[in-house]
């Protein structure tokens, strides 16, 4: 019998769909589904969800476990943040490590009653309080946008597990492969094997380490605007969706994210665009189709090289006009031409998830 399969995806690269149509192959595949933004990733679709039997790959979730979105409304107002939009954005960068910069000192977090193995107790014990906090590089942002038709001032961070996931992903893909390379292929473990139970565990730690550092880098960020602007943030109402990860879902299969949003019905959710059409705060629908979920973004058409290599700076500066932002040579790769038009992409989604408000954005900073 065939498997069921969802494409949500209207643009699709060849190599994105021999990806896709490769892990539906796998016996112990049991369903998937492809996002509205998917593009080709590293074996797996950036976009892909995929259902398994017993079986965890850690190629499927992916280098950087626990990437996500944290969304937070705050009390201040857009027009008091566009004021002092020029001071705000310098003092962000000044309290905010970003790129491949980490703290200084330890940073405080109580993880003690946390399992993880041996092998990620020695990476965390190099620098993993140091990365705390840590914006990261590539498409992480801090975004500060105002809710269209209002003067309601959001604060949207995108990062993950920096250094520690990356170490801790490679671990896991070496032993999966079997010749101890972490390449390219489904490699997996049954998940009740050893080696099952110790990336589960190590997983389920590292995504606690990826929302521990979006909470501290929202910490910071609120102390800036509170040093230039009246106000506060409304923690009560705080989103965090992860976007790289596998969870056992209530039918006992494996549910593997890698790059796609998790949107039970009711669920709250967030999905970024571009440097200049800002974010969206949506409610997921709870769709089967989509094993419950949603876009993570809108998605690449053009890779980081052939972005630099292909798109003219002086439009990427005109298209940036209104945004105080990091709009160079070095951050071109991030330019809205280097991705989907995320408003058709929401509209590709109009079966998985409910926009609730677009966060139109006053400053962007990126690593």
């Amino acid at each position: 019998m065939p498997k069921e399969a969802h494409i949500f995806a209207e643009v699709l690269e060849p190599e994105a769909l021999v990806q896709f149509q490769s892990a539906m192959e796998l016996d112990f595949t049991v369903k998937g589904a492809l996002m509205p933004d998917a593009h080709t990733g590293y074996t797996l679709p950036i976009g892909a969800v995929i259902a398994t039997d017993s079986t965890v790959l850690p190629a499927w979730v992916g280098y950087d476990i626990g990437c996500g979105m944290c969304a937070l409304p705050t009390s201040f107002t857009k027009t008091d943040v566009e004021a002092k939009r020029e001071a705000i954005f310098k003092d962000i960068y000044a309290t905010v490590p970003v790129g491949f910069n980490h703290n200084r000192d330890d940073q405080y977090w109580p993880f003690d009653d946390l399992d993880r193995t041996d092998v990620l107790k020695a990476i965390f014990s190099k620098n993993g309080r140091k990365q705390l906090g840590t914006l990261g590089g590539g498409n992480h942002f801090i975004e500060i946008g105002y809710q269209e038709g209002t003067e309601r001032v959001w604060i949207i961070i995108h990062s993950g597990s920096r250094g520690i996931g990356h170490a801790t992903a490679t671990h896991h893909m070496k032993l999966a492969s079997g010749d101890g390379k972490a390449r390219e292929g489904h490699f997996g473990f049954r998940t009740d094997s050893q080696q099952g139970q110790d990336y589960i565990a190590d997983l389920a730690f590292c995504l606690a380490f990826a929302l521990e550092n979006r909470n501290q880098i929202m910490e910071r960020v609120i102390g800036v605007m509170t040093r230039h602007c009246t106000g506060r943030g409304e923690w009560t109402f705080l989103i965090n969706r992860n976007h790289n990860h596998a969870e056992r879902d209530k039918a006992g299969h494996w549910v593997h994210r890698k790059g796609a949003t998790h949107a039970e019905r009711g669920m709250k959710g967030v999905i970024p665009g571009n440097m200049r059409d800002g974010s969206f705060i949506v409610e997921g629908l709870g769709n089967p189709d989509s094993l419950c979920s949603s876009s993570h973004g809108a998605g690449r058409v053009l890779g980081r090289k052939a972005a630099q290599r292909e798109l003219d700076l002086d439009t990427f500066k005109h298209q940036m006009q209104g945004v105080i932002a990091r709009v160079d040579a070095g951050t071109l790769d991030e330019s809205p031409l280097a991705y989907k038009n995320i408003f058709e992409v929401m509209a590709l989604q109009k079966e998985l998830v409910t926009i609730t408000a677009r966060i139109v954005p006053i400053i962007n900073i990126k690593g």
